[in-house]
Formats: structure tokens, C-alpha cells, sequence
């Protein structure tokens, strides 16, 4: 199976921010893939924008590197990673002053769409936004790109949202999401709703509970200060994990466009009950292995936030009353596992006897590693003796199914970047739909800090707090096995 490049309109990209560690690990070896792809157009150019004084041949040995180091085995030495090369340029520019603005200004190529890519923290978003506009550098096909975090609680996003308001209409701000870009997360809304076999039993009548697992093998290093004043809840809870929620939950679009698909994610989270603190368990990880604990990590002894987060969740709507949703994420677990298990009611009624063995239906949709869709089904167990029932897994690995286009998919950045230049804000955030998230995650938040609760401590390398499991047990269900 072959994929196909669609074209995009010659462009313009500034990265601001662009010899961060973000432009080097995932924006520039993006922009090069889809380079080699053939889907980069004649006339297109990449600017890289940042307040270190480099001059245009050193920035680009920078991104060589950059693309060799992070390019994912992509052959750079065929002369394709010099033409790439050859669009990229840089302006030494200060975003909170006047500095290489008129410079960067001159650089811009008259009537062609202009992205600006804000790879910088969200305290230097209003500066760089207004320096767009004050220096004329904005034209009738302008998009401005933001990185999350979006805020730190409702009034802050609020606050970022009427920033980017003063200088961009909503219909140019695109907030990213990387997990909106993995092929298997966009394959929600596809096998939902392409496949007849699915959507019926998309409901509270035959699905009896849904997992999202997002956990990871890593700690904190290099994000110390940035993540013990934000936590799991805030890092992943209130974005990753609800996006994920959202594409599980939300009703059929009228259209696969940019509005509807949004409408309906932020019908879903507006549904959202308010979170039991019974129904919240947080942890933090102790020293293990290799590794040091989460307050050695960070350097703060008394540090009482969460590396981990698991909660139970529901959803107010015909489709889903009485269906729990559980979420967990954490840092420092077993496996690197993102993966959402939708599991099915039991047959009402087993015609094999108690004898037989009982098994459930479960769709498990891997977003990484080895992406795929597995649905695990109920079969009789082979031999003599007698019916006796046991699961097996119907297995669509990417890899295997879809051959080479499933073995080297698209890197997320890839994906959404393209959407920028293209206009195409389906994998984008709305204004609205993130301070809705906010308006959901702050009680909870709130509600720790009045009452002083501290994280359960759990052993790295492991599955999690134990409170995790009987989060679960209460409810005569247990999590899915981490598995890489």
C-alpha cells in the first residue's frame, strides 16, 4: 500500500524558538521527511527565528545535525540533505524587542502563506504574536502555531486565548496537539465511524467500561522546573488524555471538517461529571533501578506532585450514562504503552455453563509502540475435552497490515505541520474547547490542594500506586496489563 503526498501551497515557515530542543528533535527532521516526501513545493522556505546569535550558514549546520541525530534513519547523504539545506535560513531575533524584526520582515516572500511556529515557552506568545503584527509580517494567509502548555489553570488560558485574540482571528490560531497527529489516534474516528461493524455497539448498552493508558518508561530529567509546577494532571491529564477521551466518546460529526469535529469534542467535555476525590488516585515514584526518585529528580524533598494520575470518569449523555472511562498516566512505569481498551458487556446470557469459562470482547487501540488494532475474541478452546472457551487476539499490527507505509508512519509533527499550510484545523484545539478542559481539571486540582492531600508513593518500573488497582477492584474490574 502506497500512501499518497498531497500538495501543498508554497509557504513560508518561521520557527521561533528554532534552536530549541523542540526545532531540533521533532520540528526540523519533520519538515525534512516531508521534504524527501516530495510534498515540500518549489519556493517554500524555513526560517529559524531565535535570540542566539548565529548567522545563516551556522543555524544550518545546526539542523543538519539536528535531522541526523533525530531523522529516524532517513538517508541524508544522497545530496537530498543539502538541497533541504538550501530553503532554510535564520535571523537572530529578540521576542521581547525590536532585534532582527526588520530583518526577518525583509525575508518574507510576498503572498504566500506565512506560519509562524511558537516553539518557545507560553509567557513569550503575546510578545512574539504583537511583534508579528507591529512589524508587518502578517498577511491575509498568516497562521500562528502554539505549543502547549495552554495555560496553567481556566484564568490563565483565558487569558493566552484573548492575547491571541488581539492580533489573530481564532480561525489562525492553531493550538498543537502532537497526539492528535499519530495515524492511530486519527484511526479512532475511522474505525468508529467507517467500519458498520463498530459504530452500533458504540454505546452504554453493550460497552461496559473504557481504559486510556498513557504511561511511560522515563522520568522528569530536564524538565524538573517546568513539571513540578505543573504535575501529571496538568502535563497530560488535562490535554493528552482528554483529547483521547474525546475522539472515544463524541457523537458522529455531520462532516469531517474543522468545526463539527470540534463541536462535538467539546460536547463531550462539557458532559464530563465532576470527579469524586474517591474516584482520583495520585502517585509519585520512589527510587528504582537505575534512576532516582521523583523528589531526588526534581530536587525538591517535600515536592507533593504528582508523576501519576489515575481517575474514573462519566460522561452525562445518552450514549454513555452508567459507562465509567478510567484514565491513567504516570512516569516512570513498566513500559512505554499508550493504549485505549474499549471492553464489551458479557453476553447476556452463556450457553456453555460456568463450566466453559467466561471472556470478554475488547478492542485494543495501540497508539505507540507498535501501532495497531487488536479485538480480542472468544473462541473454543482446541481438544477433546469438551467446550471450554479461551480468547485470542484478531491482530492488525500497522507494520504488518499496511507494509511499508505502516512500518515508517508519519511522525506526528509531520502531519500537523502540513495542516498549518494547509488551512486545516480538524487536529487543532479550539479556544473554547481548551478552557472547557481547564473548567473540568481545576476542581479537581483545587480540591487536592485544600485538602493537603500528598501522592501515594509507588516503586519505579512498576504498574503504579496499589490505590490504582483497588480504584478498580471497587468496581469488579481491573486495569489492562502495560505492555510494551
Amino acid at each position: 500500500m502506497v500512501s499518497r503526498v498531497i500538495p501543498v501551497d508554497p509557504f513560508d515557515l518561521v520557527v521561533f524558538g528554532g534552536t530549541g530542543d523542540l526545532a531540533r528533535r521533532k520540528i526540523l527532521p519533520a519538515l525534512f521527511r516531508r521534504y524527501c516526501a516530495g510534498q515540500m513545493p518549489e519556493g517554500s522556505r524555513i526560517i529559524g527565528a531565535a535570540r542566539t546569535d548565529l548567522d545563516a550558514a551556522s543555524y544550518r549546520t545546526l539542523a543538519a545535525q539536528a535531522i541526523r541525530d533525530h531523522g529516524g534513519g532517513r538517508a541524508c547523504e544522497d545530496g537530498t540533505l543539502d538541497r533541504f539545506l538550501g530553503i532554510v535560513d535564520y535571523v537572530t531575533t529578540d521576542a521581547q524587542g525590536d532585534q532582527g524584526w526588520p530583518d526577518l520582515a525583509r525575508l518574507l516572500t510576498k503572498d504566500l502563506v506565512r506560519a509562524f511556529y511558537l516553539s518557545v515557552g507560553p509567557g513569550l506568545f503575546g510578545d512574539i504574536a504583537q511583534r508579528i503584527r507591529a512589524h508587518g509580517l502578517a498577511n491575509g494567509q498568516s497562521r500562528i502555531v502554539v505549543e502547549k502548555p495552554f495555560g496553567h489553570d481556566l484564568a490563565s488560558a483565558r487569558d493566552l486565548n484573548r492575547t491571541l485574540a488581539t492580533h489573530f482571528e481564532e480561525g489562525q490560531v492553531y493550538r498543537i496537539d502532537h497526539y492528535l497527529g499519530k495515524e492511530t489516534v486519527q484511526n479512532l474516528m475511522a474505525v468508529r465511524f467507517g467500519n458498520m461493524l463498530f459504530e452500533p455497539l458504540w454505546n452504554s448498552q453493550y460497552v461496559d467500561h473504557i481504559q486510556i493508558t498513557v504511561a511511560e518508561t522515563v522520568g522528569v530529567g530536564g524538565r524538573e522546573d517546568y513539571y513540578d509546577r505543573a504535575g501529571a494532571m496538568r502535563d497530560m491529564m488535562q490535554n493528552h488524555l482528554m483529547q483521547l477521551l474525546c475522539l472515544i466518546a463524541m457523537e458522529p460529526p455531520a462532516r469531517f471538517e474543522p468545526d463539527p469535529v470540534r463541536d462535538e469534542k467539546l460536547k463531550v467535555i462539557r458532559a464530563l461529571d465532576p470527579v469524586e476525590p474517591h474516584h482520583i488516585v495520585r502517585g509519585q515514584y520512589d527510587p528504582g533501578g537505575e534512576g532516582p526518585g521523583y523528589r531526588e529528580e526534581v530536587g525538591r524533598p517535600r515536592s507533593t506532585t504528582e508523576s501519576y494520575v489515575a481517575l474514573k470518569a462519566h460522561v452525562s449523555n445518552w450514549r454513555w450514562s452508567g459507562t465509567p472511562f478510567y484514565l491513567r498516566t504516570g512516569k516512570r512505569l513498566v513500559a512505554r504503552s499508550s493504549v485505549i481498551n474499549v471492553v464489551f458487556k458479557d453476553a447476556p446470557h452463556s450457553i456453555f455453563g460456568p463450566e466453559a469459562g467466561r471472556h470478554a470482547n475488547i478492542l485494543s487501540i495501540r497508539l505507540q509502540p507498535n501501532e495497531g488494532i487488536t479485538l480480542h475474541v472468544t473462541i473454543k478452546e482446541p481438544g477433546p475435552g469438551g467446550m471450554r472457551l479461551t480468547e485470542v487476539p484478531l491482530d492488525m499490527s500497522f507494520a504488518k497490515a499496511l507494509g511499508p507505509d505502516g512500518q515508517d508512519p508519519p511522525d506526528a509533527y509531520e502531519r500537523l505541520i502540513m495542516d498549518v499550510i494547509r488551512g486545516n484545523q480538524t487536529l487543532f484545539m479550539r479556544g473554547d474547547e481548551v478552557e472547557a478542559a481547564w473548567a473540568w481539571v481545576d476542581p479537581i486540582i483545587a480540591g487536592w490542594q485544600k485538602r493537603g492531600e500528598v501522592p501515594k508513593p509507588y516503586d519505579a518500573a512498576s504498574t503504579g500506586p496499589l490505590d490504582a488497582d483497588q480504584l478498580m477492584r471497587r468496581d469488579k474490574r481491573a486495569w489492562r496489563g502495560i505492555k510494551p
